[in-house]
């Protein structure tokens, strides 16, 4: 424990006197005002080292001429992107050369100033801070056409915001499918105060290493075929579907290996290796960076204490492992009390009848630097498995592996400014994230398939066209809009997120900018206890629409029951409701958050599953539009040609 400590003090006095730039990033002091930093994002190859292509062997690198690896040098692996190791080069959108990219580490209230270039060479770019609430600063969250314009190639645009609030954050490109092309990384707001124990970041995400993610999603759209047969998405335990992604591997801190699923022998690539000192705590900030699946993810032979969840403390509570969506984020626990040995980190689909695991190494000092032999926990029925923030309640009853919702986990404090209710201030709606239709089924919310504006909205707003109005929507149609639900300021504003109805199947990992929510309840579907498959919708929810509940669209859902309008909703929990800012909305199921409507602007909210949001699967929220402070002079301006505020008029 001594040398725990003694570790400690050195890692804070590193962190307390470093500045200036570190192999070209800026790195920020706990004393700073203001940190600055500098992003590029270019396209790059993966396992190409310069000009020379690698191959993956026994968890190291080798130049592709090398014909014994016994008698050559490896590659250092940091000189690489090598990803799932697969040696045909794929192309990525990295950041300052690397995927992920750089992670950026400031302290709260710190001013953060970004420099991101567009060095694209036919791409457009913006980078959105995703958690940041950007409160004072809505033209900086990094939303094209929402927030600001995008970058085009050779452009440069400043990010500047305060660093608010604490907590484990990220940022990534927010046009098409970019994010997935490896524009993301790790943003980190540390408190102003001495590190309690080490902290390792660790970013997971799936991978596909033959398309890039715009020829990904268009085979989503259109079918995947291999020769002349069509393949099929594969489904979680539920029976609820998971989009079509071809999925090679799971990457940590863009690293991974790939499989081959005939054999079940993997090619050997390098993995992620985070270092411990047995009788030490770790901090581990995990942050789900993917396209479209759900990871479990566990650590042999150390149980794993849940602290936090996108930037907000959670009472903690102890479990074998936990599952995260994407956009969200888990700060877990450990304590390095094994045998001083090599031990797997695992991060398993939820898929059934696919093995998809993405694989990292947590070392012992000490340990040699061979790879691990552990073994996954055994659940038993004396001895079952707890597993938190399941996206359904019920495992098989013969895997042994109980499920906590994020709906059974309380706030570390009470925190009640958003559930306090005054009746003339309290405002309900209900959204429906799903994919209703006939032939061809957009992603919608209420079943509004979300219109891109041709111009800044938010900074641009009178030359905004295209709103969402009747008789092109309704409850049982689907419209093509720029959808936008306006709230006031000072509203205590409750939103009931269902997946239902003929639009279900799917569940939606939703995310909301400009806020953290409250979760204050959270309602699943109807499951068969002994299989854990769904046996249908919620019955908390009326779809509505005139017909039954399997056609109907729910695009106008209301309470089943009229007496739990106006805030009588059973069973909330409104003193320590744990906030986040991004929360998984279960098949057939729903969630019920709440915000105050304390941060004037022009907020996305939308699906965080890449596949989904490019689907249309997004809405604004137009929060106290005359509240709105003005942008930075010379703020970027963009428009169609003519403009559409002229060609309305013509």
């Amino acid at each position: 424990m001594l040398w725990c400590i003694l570790c400690l003090v050195v890692a804070n006095l590193v962190r307390s006197t470093a500045s200036g730039v570190i192999n070209g990033f800026g790195n920020c002091q706990m004393t700073d005002e203001t940190c600055e930093f500098y992003l590029e994002i270019e396209h790059k190859l993966t396992m190409m080292r310069n000009k020379d292509l690698v191959f993956p062997h026994d968890g190291k690198l080798y130049l592709y001429n090398v014909v014994d690896v016994s008698k050559a040098e490896p590659v250092p692996v940091d000189e690489v992107i090598s990803a799932d190791g697969w040696e045909e080069p794929r192309l990525v959108a990295a950041v300052n050369g690397k995927v992920p990219g750089p992670p950026i580490i400031v302290y709260e209230g710190q001013t953060v100033t970004v420099h991101v270039t567009n060095k694209l060479k036919s791409q457009t770019a913006t980078i959105h801070w995703h958690g940041l609430h950007q409160k004072g600063t809505p033209w900086m969250d990094g939303v094209p056409f929402v927030t600001q314009c995008p970058l085009h190639p050779g452009q440069v645009f400043t990010y500047t915001f305060k660093a608010d609030p604490k907590g484990t954050f990220w940022y990534h490109s927010h046009i098409g499918a970019q994010r997935s092309m490896g524009t993301f990384g790790a943003f980190i707001v540390r408190e102003k105060k001495v590190l309690e124990m080490e902290e390792h970041i660790m970013v997971i995400n799936d991978w596909n290493h033959d398309w890039d993610s715009d020829l990904a999603h268009m085979k989503m759209i259109y079918g995947i075929y291999e020769g002349r047969t069509k393949i099929s998405g594969s489904r979680s335990l539920d029976g609820a579907i998971f989009s079509l992604f071809k999925f090679h591997a799971g990457l940590i801190n863009g690293k991974g290996r790939y499989y081959d699923e005939k054999t079940g022998q993997h090619n050997g690539a390098p993995l992620e290796v985070f270092e411990v000192e047995r009788g030490c705590e770790y901090r581990f900030r995990v942050i789900a960076a993917g396209v479209l699946y759900p990871f479990r993810i566990s650590v042999d032979n150390h149980p794993l204490k849940i602290i936090a969840s996108d930037g907000y403390d959670l009472d903690p509570v102890e479990a074998e492992s936990f599952v995260i969506n994407p956009g969200e984020r888990f700060d877990f626990v450990i304590i390095a009390n094994q045998m001083v040995s090599n031990y797997w980190i695992r991060a398993q689909s939820l898929e059934i009848d696919k093995n998809h695991t993405a694989e990292a190494i947590l070392r012992y000092k000490g340990a040699s630097g061979r790879e691990p032999v552990t073994q996954a926990k055994s659940c038993t029925a004396s001895d079952p498995c707890i597993v938190i923030n399941c996206p359904f309640l019920h495992y098989p009853s013969h895997e042994f592996s109980v499920c906590m919702t994020f709906g059974d986990i309380k706030a570390a404090t009470m925190d009640d400014p958003t559930a306090a209710f005054i009746p003339e201030k309290f405002k309900e709606y209900f959204l429906n994230f799903a994919f209703p239709g006939t032939t061809y089924t957009p992603g919608s919310i209420n079943g509004r398939e979300f219109k891109i504006p041709s111009v800044s909205v938010m900074t641009q707003p009178y030359e905004w066209n295209y709103p969402c109005k009747a008789p092109e929507c309704g409850e049982q149609k689907v419209c093509t809009c720029t959808h936008a639900l306006e709230i006031s300021n000072g509203d205590t504003v409750q939103l009931v997120l269902t997946n239902m109805g003929k639009g279900r199947g799917w569940s939606h990992p939703v995310h909301l900018h400009g806020h953290s929510f409250q979760v204050v309840k959270m309602g699943y579907a109807r499951y068969n206890q002994e299989t854990g498959k769904l046996i249908g919708d919620n019955l908390d929810i009326d779809c509505r629409g005139g017909t039954n509940r399997e056609e109907s669209f729910c695009n106008e859902a209301a309470w089943t029951d009229v007496s739990w309008n106006d805030n009588n909703v059973p069973n909330l929990e409104l003193q320590r409701a744990p906030r986040k800012d991004t929360i998984i909305v279960p098949t057939g199921g729903y969630v019920v958050i709440r915000i105050q409507a304390d941060n004037p602007g022009l907020w996305y909210f939308h699906c965080h599953i890449e596949l989904h949001n490019l689907d249309g699967m997004v809405m604004m929220i137009n929060e106290s539009f005359a509240e709105v402070p003005k942008p930075p002079v010379n703020f970027p301006q963009c428009h169609n040609f003519p403009p559409d505020y002229i060609s309305s008029e013509m």
